[in-house]
């Protein structure tokens, strides 16, 4: 058996395993959300319109859509978008706001699949319930976002590099970025998995209160990257102030090889959210230069 034979039966062995599984971290069992949905979760603009410089791609030259990942406990939705040619694509993992995966998330994903990569975003919040339900952010986090453990996200996005791997992605190219609640992620995934060969955060939060469902933060796996990761963060965003990315910085310096290999961006004029271009937090300077850089890490690290 040669190594690309092994490394197939490795993936369907790995799908086998989690299709069956119901015991999932925090109890939990199942999934309340079976389907994505459509256009923009209700709590993204609370207080006004969408702006009307939000971003659409099209799907011209892609196939783009809804997919399942057998995952822990049954099928989870995903949004999936690749180039309709060819093969081996690199593999990038597209993680989530607190809004879960709405029109964004998925254009996102159209961005790098126009660019030769199959990018796919899972709903990673389909256990403990449906983000797109809630027109409120403090009653969005309290009942769903709040109860999502930090282990089964990792589980969930081993799932989907799996099956990437099965749809023929290169997972030996694979890279993982995300906004706000999945800049956070991303710092995690890239200390958990040995396949990421770079990390791109967009504003996640670096330090915070522990608990059962998020028991480290990004400081704590600061100097045991697998892969280093670039940190696009705003200047003026009062959530996570710039003291709180010096001492990533220091912590970083400490680590291994990867952890050194990390960088940071700090646009001084940026806030939070300077990426969502459908929202009053859109800074298109930043976000031009962020998505260049964005691109230009993958490429450096051989993604």
């Amino acid at each position: 058996m040669n190594a690309d034979d092994k490394l197939w039966r490795t993936l369907r062995e790995d799908l086998d395993a989690l299709r069956p599984a119901t015991n999932l971290p925090g109890g939990r069992r199942g999934f309340v959300v079976t389907a994505l949905g459509s256009g923009f979760a209700a709590a993204v603009c609370p207080t006004g319109p969408l702006l009307a410089q939000s971003i659409t791609t099209d799907a011209a030259g892609l196939v783009a859509g809804e997919v399942k990942i057998p995952a822990a406990g049954g099928d989870m939705p995903a949004y999936r978008a690749m180039p309709a040619s060819g093969a081996g694509h690199p593999v990038v993992l597209v993680v989530q706001e607190i809004f879960g995966v709405h029109e964004h998330i998925k254009d996102v994903c159209r961005r790098f699949a126009k660019l030769g990569y199959l990018a796919i975003a899972p709903e990673l919040f389909a256990r403990q319930g449906d983000p797109s339900k809630y027109s409120s952010v403090p009653e969005l986090f309290k009942n769903v976002v709040s109860k999502v453990p930090d282990a089964q996200v990792m589980a969930d996005l081993d799932a989907s590099v799996a099956w990437a791997g099965s749809q023929g992605g290169n997972i030996n190219r694979l890279a993982i970025t995300g906004f706000c609640w999945g800049g956070r992620i991303t710092w995690l995934y890239s200390a958990h998995s040995a396949r990421v060969k770079a990390g791109i955060a967009w504003y996640g939060r670096l330090t915070g209160d522990v608990n059962a469902e998020t028991p480290q933060h990004p400081y704590a796996i600061a100097a045991s990257l697998h892969a280093p990761v670039l940190g696009l963060y705003g200047g003026v965003d009062t959530g996570i102030p710039v003291a709180t990315v010096d001492e990533m910085k220091k912590r970083l310096e400490a680590g291994g090889a990867a952890a050194r290999a990390s960088s940071f961006v700090v646009y001084p004029e940026a806030g939070h959210a300077f990426h969502a271009d459908y929202r009053p937090s859109y800074n298109k300077a930043a976000a031009d230069d962020g998505w260049k850089r964005c691109l230009e890490w993958l490429r450096r690290h051989g993604v």
